[in-house]
């Protein structure tokens, strides 16, 4: 076997060892050290006696249909997985105490949990693996309904929101397939190579429909615009560690699929030849705008959430949209601040749901106007979210501060000042709805309700202590992490970036992080001594205020977090209403027909049913070759 055999083996015999274990609380445990194991595997991949991980190849096979199916991993490929293999191990490990014990208490089935996150593990590792276009669509399926799946664990509301993203996910796979085909009449073959080298020869209008149907269908999973409506609550209504892990990495399936044809197989420069209506308009524009409209939608979408997990999981649509644009920059700064940012939100995100998802542990609520002033009760779980914020809102000293410095950067070199000012807005956006997020769940003042309540457990707390560590190591560090991308750019003909430990080399205009945050370190710790060296500050108790000259004793209620920036929804409420909030409406309402049209066919219509329409679609196609 070779070790590409062996890490999909262990994945799958994870999700038969979680299932036999059954709803026990080991189960997590066992779940945990399984993953652990595959991480193992994973990092010998790449340096322990196997060489590049770009010449790993599965030594299974197979032929369906006169076509051969193959599995490879390449530079791509590990990046994704060492993600997606690290957000389960931290997921599996915050569900396994507990939390665990409640949710099961609560009625909850956690061999259904971890069944559920195993086999999305083990699904998106096939098709991270897969080493032509028919294996990259049965994984794509996979993950398709392994997604579907944990996201309908939660209650009534999150089923029917999972069966909302199933007609999505429908729709898209049917875009997909006709790709497919399009590509074989095109090439003869489903092999990369045999489509690549198929891809100078055909037309535009050709090009044009495969590039279209196969940026519709993936970009169902990443939720781009005008496919986002169902990402957010499906997320948000998903369990706490299965939020986490799903916010993490299973949108960025999507970005995957989209690097492989759209950069590997077609090319960036194909994709800027393909003129649309304009000869100043290409392609590439058209998903570079689709991209940044995205970004900037779903962040000020967040910013007029009240509740935290829907917050998250909207800011989780928008940084699609900086990983998406940098990748068609397609130079060496864009590409690799696209696929950094890939890394770098899957740890804060993690981290921030999972500190939302202790808040609900402990208070019960997500809703952003019922809490407030938890610093004090759990401070573990506001660092954090601190740290977690500031990586998200793209500030340093955090790791997501070098993926957009990089992205900037390249946006001003290739001459792009509209895009370059669409990223900004969204980031400004993403700052004003992270300070809400923090405000109204740690700072000002403490609600009467939670004075009793009490830090996380450690099964909860040493998951976001070690993602919060990353945040901040890989962004004091940032070689670190682009020695991974640098591979994985060069496994698609991306240019590679060049780097060093604290960044880019000044040629590249200069980023040297290991400066930046010793700096800023060393301001932090001259304004702490001048404080507390000044010995004029007063503590006071958390329940008692502050306000308008007067002060606030816990006999008066002062909490001000309520209806957040209400200046702000003034001003853009009204683009909400008048034409926004009109589309979604008729959008959700065409979606919500077809979900329950299609449940009604899943839950009526006799499985045998399928097959027979499956089989006999499958002879006409083989007999009309």
């Amino acid at each position: 076997m070779t070790p590409l055999d062996q890490l999909l083996a262990l994945s799958a015999l994870t999700v038969v060892a979680v299932w036999m274990i059954g709803n026990r609380q080991v189960t997590g445990w066992n779940a945990t050290i399984l993953y652990a194991a595959q991480g193992v595997l994973l990092l010998m991949m790449a340096g322990l006696g196997y060489g590049d991980v770009q010449s790993i190849a599965s030594s299974v096979t197979f032929r369906v249909l006169g076509h051969d199916l193959h599995w490879r991993f390449n530079g791509l490929s590990w990046f994704f997985a060492l993600i997606t293999i690290g957000a389960a191990f931290l997921a599996s490990w915050f569900a396994s105490g507990e939390w665990g014990q409640r949710y099961r208490a609560a009625g909850g089935s956690l061999r259904l949990f971890h069944v559920a996150l195993a086999l999305n593990v083990f699904s998106m590792l096939v098709l991270l693996a897969s080493g032509d276009l028919l294996s990259l669509f049965i994984g794509w399926e996979l993950v398709s309904w392994a997604s579907f799946l944990i996201m309908a664990l939660g209650s009534a509301t999150a089923t029917r929101y999972a069966m909302r993203y199933v007609t999505y996910a429908f729709a898209g796979a049917m875009a997909v397939l006709m790709a497919l085909v399009m590509v074989n009449t095109q090439s003869g073959s489903f092999e990369f190579q045999a489509f690549r080298e198929a891809v100078p020869a055909m037309s535009d209008g050709s090009l044009w429909m495969i590039v279209v149907l196969f940026a519709a269908g993936f970009g169902v999973k990443m939720a781009l615009i005008p496919f986002h409506l169902w990402q957010a609550k499906a997320y948000a209504e998903t369990p706490g560690p299965g939020a986490a892990f799903l916010g993490a990495i299973s949108s960025r399936m999507g970005l995957f699929a989209l690097v492989v044809v759209l950069v590997q197989l077609i090319s960036v420069a194909r994709l800027a030849d393909l003129q649309l209506v304009f000869p100043f308009f290409s392609a590439r524009d058209l998903l570079s705008w689709v991209a940044v409209l995205t970004l900037i939608f779903a962040t000020f979408t967040a910013l007029r959430q009240h509740d935290a997990r829907r917050l998250l999981a909207w800011h989780g649509i928008g940084q699609g949209g900086y990983m998406l644009l940098g990748v068609l920059i397609a130079d060496d700064l864009g590409s690799a601040g696209g696929l950094m940012h890939v890394f770098n939100h899957a740890t804060y995100q993690a981290v921030l749901f999972m500190a939302v998802t202790a808040v609900i542990h402990r208070t019960g609520t997500s809703d952003l106007n019922k809490l407030g002033g938890l610093v004090t009760r759990m401070p573990l779980s506001f660092v954090a979210m601190l740290i977690g914020i500031i990586g998200l809102a793209g500030l340093p000293p955090m790791n997501g501060f070098v993926s957009k410095w990089l992205l900037y950067r390249a946006l001003i070199i290739d001459g792009s000042p509209l895009l370059f000012l669409g990223s900004v807005v969204g980031t400004l956006g993403t700052i004003l709805s992270v300070y809400k997020l923090i405000h109204n769940t740690f700072l000002g003042q403490l609600r009467l309700e939670h004075v009793e309540v009490e830090e996380a457990p450690s099964s909860m707390v040493w998951p976001m202590m070690i993602l919060s560590t990353i945040v901040f190591v890989t962004g004091y560090f940032p070689g670190l992490v682009l020695d991974w991308v640098a591979s994985a750019q060069a496994a698609v003909g991306l240019p590679v970036l060049a780097h060093n430990l604290g960044g880019v080399p000044s040629h590249k205009g200069g980023l040297d992080m290991i400066w930046v945050v010793s700096v800023l370190l060393a301001g932090f710790g001259i304004g702490t001594l001048v404080f507390f060296a000044g010995g004029r500050s007063k503590r006071v108790h958390q329940l008692d205020n502050y306000a308008g000259g007067h002060f606030l004793t816990a006999e008066t209620r002062y909490q001000y977090s309520d209806n957040f920036y209400p200046g702000l929804m003034h001003l853009i409420g009204p683009w909400y209403r008048k034409s926004f909030r009109w589309l979604e409406r008729g959008v959700v309402s065409t979606v919500d027909t077809l979900a329950q049209a299609m449940q009604g066919l899943y839950r009526v219509v006799h499985p045998s049913f399928y097959l027979l329409v499956a089989v006999v679609s499958a002879l006409t196609w083989v007999a009309t070759k």
